[in-house]
């Protein structure tokens, strides 16, 4: 019983996650001292009753989701957070939980009053210039204590009064200025590769891993890249590409045009690859989201480095989602299992799934990141930062594969 509960539990929290659709929109995270009135801003922010607000010191606990729309931007995702100063055992891991929140956003807001800064924000705003994540400095309780044209850290500091309201419109001016176009206005996912009329034949297979009566978000996502770009999409299971491209079909369909590029689900590149014509671009969903959004140039770099995998070696693999495991799991199951008999090495395999923190991250000798779909491209480069830093080949699932079935360089050529 309690199992199952577990299961209901992540079954339910996934399904919340897929309909908030954070994955796609830009992350602003909201720091400062315990009683400075994040959550209070988040409310004068959005207008509704987002988040709890007391006179109690450390009322939030856990970093709180809420998305909004700014206008010139489109949704956000505002995230919550413990104060930094928080105390005792519990206290310290809400600022670990706090301080984690860094690796995942687009933009910073730190909150202030009475402009008090010492330590605890010079070393936020440290971390933050690390990570090269922007940021903006605000003096909430304005309607208390209010200070002109002050600079702190060569940035102007923005007088804000969540009770009143004032200076809320100045913030909002101010996340428009300050977060990086790339994080909400990307290029379509085939900006440069498709043109107008272009056919496109996607190859998805429906297997136990395929969501009932829908298709996985990549594929949705790159139908949408080829409307974007005014091409044609042919969408077929894996078990019509034969017939797709025999010359008798053809002429029996004189309305069937050859397609200008061939997109397939990864774990099909070996029955695929000997059928689609060599002469025709073939790539995978997963490539092109580690092309759209993953760190790509490490990728290619690393990926061939499955060659130098010994006895014992650690590798990791990285899920971006939190879902239920299957015997036909790619992250789990497959993927270890075809690298296993590639390399023909006793490798030992973690997992870790969501945006959890890695641990340890030295003594991995391969990391395999998942398309990344559920996440940002920043949230992405972020979780792999630590393993580029200290020189430990990444690679995702898609180039895996590809470079396993023998297709490494015809997979990632178009590009």
């Amino acid at each position: 019983m309690t199992q199952k509960i577990a299961n209901f539990a992540i079954i339910k929290q996934y399904a919340i996650d897929k309909m908030k659709n954070y994955h796609s929109q830009p992350h602003i995270g909201i720091f400062g001292r315990r009683n400075n009135g994040k959550s209070a801003l988040i409310n004068a922010l959005t207008g509704q009753e987002t988040a709890i607000v007391s006179d109690v010191a450390g009322t939030t606990t856990d970093p709180v989701k809420k998305s909004m729309e700014i206008f010139g931007i489109g949704p956000v995702v505002l995230i919550d957070t413990a104060g930094l100063d928080d105390v005792g055992e519990l206290g310290k891991k809400r600022v670990e939980k706090t301080e984690n929140v860094l690796k995942h956003i687009d933009l910073a807001v730190l909150v202030l009053t009475n402009y008090h800064f010492d330590e605890i924000e010079e070393n936020l705003i440290a971390k933050l210039r690390a990570l090269e994540t922007p940021f903006i400095i605000l003096n909430n309780k304005s309607d208390i204590i209010d200070v002109e044209n002050v600079t702190i850290e060569n940035e102007a500091v923005i007088s804000v009064s969540a009770k009143t309201g004032k200076g809320i419109s100045l913030l909002v001016e101010a996340i428009k200025e300050k977060i990086p176009v790339s994080a909400y206005h990307t290029h379509s996912l085939l900006e440069g590769i498709v043109k107008e009329d272009d056919t496109v034949l996607l190859i998805t297979p429906v297997d136990s891993e395929a969501p009932e009566g829908r298709l996985i978000l990549p594929q949705v996502q790159t139908i949408r890249g080829i409307l974007d770009q005014n091409a044609i999409a042919v969408v077929l299971k894996e078990d019509r590409v034969r017939g797709f491209f025999s010359t008798e079909t053809q002429r029996a369909q004189r309305t069937q045009r050859e397609p200008n590029l061939v997109i397939t689900d990864s774990q099909v590149f070996k029955a695929v690859a000997p059928i689609v014509p060599a002469h025709i671009p073939l790539t995978s969903f997963s490539i092109l989201l580690a092309r759209f959004k993953g760190d790509y140039e490490n990728y290619l770099k690393g990926t061939p480095q499955i060659e130098n995998l010994k006895d014992g070696d650690s590798v990791l693999v990285l899920e971006s989602c939190t879902h239920l495991s299957s015997c036909e799991d790619i992250g789990r199951v497959k993927i270890p299992k075809w690298l296993t008999k590639y390399t023909k090495k006793n490798l030992h395999f973690d997992f870790i799934s969501g945006l959890s923190p890695v641990e340890n991250i030295e003594k991995y000798a391969l990391v395999v990141q998942c398309g990344g779909c559920m996440i940002t491209k920043k949230q992405i480069l972020n979780r792999l930062k630590p393993a580029v830093d200290a020189g430990i080949p990444i690679t995702n699932y898609g180039m895996l594969i590809a470079y396993l079935t023998g297709i490494f360089e015809r997979a990632t050529a178009i590009f």
